[in-house]
């Protein structure tokens, strides 16, 4: 196998590389990162410079360089192989995105960049070069709200923020590469995921090491938005039993199945780490706040034979112990522009 892994310096993405380094040691991955706020390249340090894995930075919308990247030639040119057929990624993993809906609210412009037009140009370059697979990483955002029930993978997409409509959009973009050119493309759509090294502005991360900081805990709203949670590592073994058994066109749902309101994720959190209830915040919620997310994972279950391992207690109390035992890492990242960005997005609202 050989993948071409656009945006594995990000949360999922670096947890999804070192997954397959350690499941298989014989595939070969170029990671593509743009590097942006999120993206880190401290997360991969390990495997850097290990035999079969590539680094490059820039950006998926840049058509140059992915089609020299889905052509071998990016590689050819400092190698002694003639054969740049050698050096050509036979399967697309995207996780670039632009993630976080706060950002989006802000400023939807990178979203659109990233998210659409990039995907699109990965698409393309995918068409041209003959890519035998292509994994969507998406979301299940795009699907919206949902008081009672669980969406499948047919239901109606019907997004709120300008990050998850970006989201449907590209998801749309590769039914249609399906069914116009017959690119094998294949779409997860995940819950929320926990697990070591989330950029700490998402909800999970930035409980844990504010309440450390004894820094105050914001909370949208009534805090009663309800959330299905996955461990990084069973999503990322998903996405290794999609590539190998995954069928084009189709999109499969993946979740956790632990629905959990943003208030009980606090409270847990706080009683994890012995510190007050009173470091909770609540602030004016986000605007067009979906309540609820729910996903029916039946069909990758009954068709491909994955189901989650890990059960929520188990992944936060996992996710805690690396949060502690990595503090030099989330410090880092919290000093600087992101400390002035969360400022603005959380304390002043």
């Amino acid at each position: 196998m050989k993948l071409l892994v656009t945006g594995g310096a990000g949360f999922i993405g670096t947890n999804f590389i070192r997954h397959i380094r350690q499941e298989h040691p014989d595939w070969q991955m170029t990671n593509l990162d743009k590097l942006t706020y999120a993206g880190n390249l401290e997360n991969l340090k390990e495997i850097q410079d290990q035999p079969g894995y590539r680094f490059v930075k820039g950006d998926i919308a840049d058509r140059k360089i992915v089609d020299a990247l889905l052509s071998g030639e990016y590689f050819a040119a400092n190698s002694l192989r003639p054969n740049t057929r050698d050096l050509r990624p036979s399967i697309v993993v995207n996780f670039a995105a632009e993630s976080h809906v706060d950002r989006s609210i802000l400023d939807a412009s990178p979203f659109i960049e990233t998210n659409v037009k990039g995907t699109q140009v990965l698409l393309e370059g995918a068409k041209k070069h003959g890519v035998q697979r292509f994994i969507q990483v998406s979301t299940d955002e795009v699907y919206g709200s949902i008081d009672r029930g669980r969406f499948t993978e047919e239901s109606t997409l019907s997004p709120s923020s300008p990050y998850s409509a970006s989201k449907a959009a590209a998801d749309l973009l590769c039914l249609a590469y399906f069914k116009t050119h017959h690119l094998p493309v294949v779409i997860t759509r995940c819950t929320n995921n926990l697990g070591p090294y989330q950029f700490p502005e998402k909800l999970i991360p930035l409980a844990i090491t504010n309440a450390l900081e004894d820094k105050p805990i914001p909370i949208y709203g009534d805090g009663l938005n309800v959330r299905d949670w996955i461990f990084v590592d069973d999503h990322c073994k998903a996405l290794d039993v999609v590539i190998q058994k995954g069928k084009p066109g189709e999109v499969y749902n993946v979740g956790g199945g632990n629905e959990k309101t943003n208030l009980d994720i606090i409270r847990k959190l706080l009683e994890l780490l012995n510190k007050p209830q009173s470091l909770m915040q609540f602030v004016t919620d986000r605007p067009a706040h979906d309540r609820r997310y729910a996903l029916d994972c039946a069909r990758i279950s009954t068709e491909l034979g994955w189901k989650p391992a890990y059960s929520f207690e188990k992944a936060l109390s996992a996710t805690v112990d690396w949060y502690l035992k990595n503090e030099p890492w989330w410090r880092s990242i919290k000093s600087g522009e992101y400390a002035r960005y969360y400022e603005e997005m959380y304390l002043k609202r």
